[in-house]
């Protein structure tokens, strides 16, 4: 973080802004640069070279006054959010092997870490400390992370979390390209309202109002209509968050005039989106939306422009961003035709450096030519934007036929009883996997029947129905707002566990 740090310092000895706004108050840019300084003198103490610290992640001012700690101490930040388990936490600690850990004293105690009365107090009741258990100070002054300033959490969706590396170039590059294609200028408040534990949330958020040296606007626990209202009052001109949260915002929004009118874009991207629902969404908040593909290990692949039209801005991906590639690849290793999906393949300056693994970085397995597989399934159009088609895990494989999850899920936003759906494998003896939907409904709950032949009258073959239906208040999602597929899976089997026997 030295290199955005470094500008923060030059332009708040020439003036004052507003640097951060969250539910304690406002925070001006010498305010969080003094508390940056003295969280920075308290870590001093411990006498380390490029320390990694791990903290408490929350939607506050304090990130933004981490950020500029690491920045002045030329450390690395590993972000743990405050909805880990302790055995979460024990296999974070396992990976990062960090040299101090900051946060509230009652968070560490449900961690299983223990504050010792030498801890020393910083950002008002936390502390910062050395552990004398699994924590072990790593004493070499060398670089162990080459050249990476922020280690955040995968989300979890489809497995257990790991702790991605990034540089701070990664940082900056992600975070420029999104400026550019926004049309944001110096000053422009950014909307935080993803949990800030993920290196994208962390980069879109923090680094981003940092770069532009203006006001995060730091929503805590996640209550739409007071996101909205907060977004509204302060002017937010852009924020990126994941399909649920711009969904709930519109849900939030009333009144004839939309309440962000203002702002310039919001950026969404992390999950399945359909076009209909995004210009619904537009139109009841007042504010353009662009859809993006990334993710945890590479922060910025695509964007659409903003003067595209809705089908290109809302119903695809968007382009590449200037000096990364993005490659389609059929199964014979060759670059897919156009319209024709094929595994995801990106390089590019936000590329991650690797995993975090036993207090060191792992680099990722790229191909000779520096390509990451993304797991994705993706198509290039004629007019070079690409549109997700899917992640390739998530095919469920029936009787050794593979049937696309995106697919159903798809046609089921078109029904209209169906609120939100999720479409789930579970297990069977004979066929392998069988078909299972988990839906909230918008009012009653639709039979199974009622729901195939909806989905047989829009033309979906009668292989890719649903066998079984689970009602479900609201469908799981991670910490950071993305839909939890594993604990999906796991409602789905448990619900389901005596029928499918049978």
């Amino acid at each position: 973080m030295k290199e955005v740090t470094r500008r923060f310092i030059e332009q708040a000895a020439q003036r004052r802004w507003v640097a951060a706004i969250d539910d304690g108050g406002t925070w001006h840019s010498n305010e969080v640069l003094d508390a940056a300084r003295e969280l920075a003198e308290a870590v001093g103490v411990f006498g380390l070279v490029r320390p990694t610290l791990l903290v408490q992640s929350e939607n506050t001012h304090r990130m933004v006054v981490l950020a500029l700690a690491a920045g002045l101490l030329d450390a690395a930040l590993a972000l743990a959010s405050p909805h880990l388990t302790a055995g979460d936490v024990a296999d974070v600690i396992d990976d990062v092997r960090p040299d101090l850990v900051i946060g509230d004293p009652e968070q560490l105690g449900r961690w299983g870490i223990k504050t010792p009365a030498a801890g020393r107090p910083v950002l008002d009741h936390w502390v910062v400390l050395k552990h004398n258990g699994p924590l072990q100070v790593h004493a070499a002054a060398d670089d162990r992370w080459n050249g990476g300033v922020l280690l955040g959490m995968t989300s979890g969706s489809t497995g257990r979390s790991k702790a991605v590396v990034h540089s701070e170039s990664a940082l900056q590059y992600a975070v420029r390209q999104e400026i550019a294609v926004v049309g944001l200028q110096p000053g422009d408040a950014i909307g935080v309202i993803v949990p800030l534990s993920a290196a994208p949330a962390f980069t879109f958020g923090i680094y981003a109002s940092l770069e532009l040296q203006s006001a995060a606007l730091l929503s805590g626990e996640w209550e739409p209509a007071a996101a909205l209202r907060q977004l509204a009052e302060h002017q937010a001109r852009w924020l990126m968050c994941v399909p649920t949260q711009v969904l709930q915002l519109a849900a939030a929004s009333s009144g004839a005039v939309p309440p962000l009118a203002g702002m310039k874009a919001m950026t969404v991207g992390g999950g399945p989106m359909d076009t209909a629902t995004l210009q619904e969404t537009e139109k009841a908040l007042g504010v353009p939306v662009l859809r993006v593909f990334g993710m945890a290990e590479c922060l910025g692949h695509t964007s659409p422009a903003l003067d595209d039209p809705p089908a290109i801005r809302l119903g695809r991906d968007g382009r590449p961003f200037p000096g990364t590639d993005v490659r389609a690849l059929g199964p014979d290793g060759r670059q897919t035709a156009v319209g024709e999906p094929g595994r995801a393949q990106v390089r590019g300056p936000s590329l991650f450096l690797g995993y975090a693994k036993s207090g060191s970085v792992v680099p990722p397995e790229l191909t000779d030519d520096g390509f990451f597989e993304t797991g994705d399934l993706v198509a290039y159009a004629p007019d070079g934007t690409i549109k997700v088609a899917g992640r390739i895990k998530e095919v469920i494989i029936r009787g050794g036929r593979n049937i696309s999850v995106a697919e159903i899920e798809s046609a089921l936003r078109h029904i209209g009883c169906v609120a939100e759906a999720c479409v789930v494998p579970v297990p069977d003896p004979v066929l392998g996997e069988r078909v299972a939907v988990l839906v909230v409904p918008h009012t009653a709950m639709p039979t199974l029947e009622d729901l195939c032949r909806e989905l047989g009258n829009q033309g979906l073959s009668k292989i890719k129905w649903p066998e079984f239906i689970v009602e479900v208040a609201e469908l799981p999602h991670t910490h950071v707002g993305k839909l939890s597929r594993v604990r999906a899976r796991e409602i789905a089997t448990q619900r389901l566990q005596v029928e499918v026997k049978g």
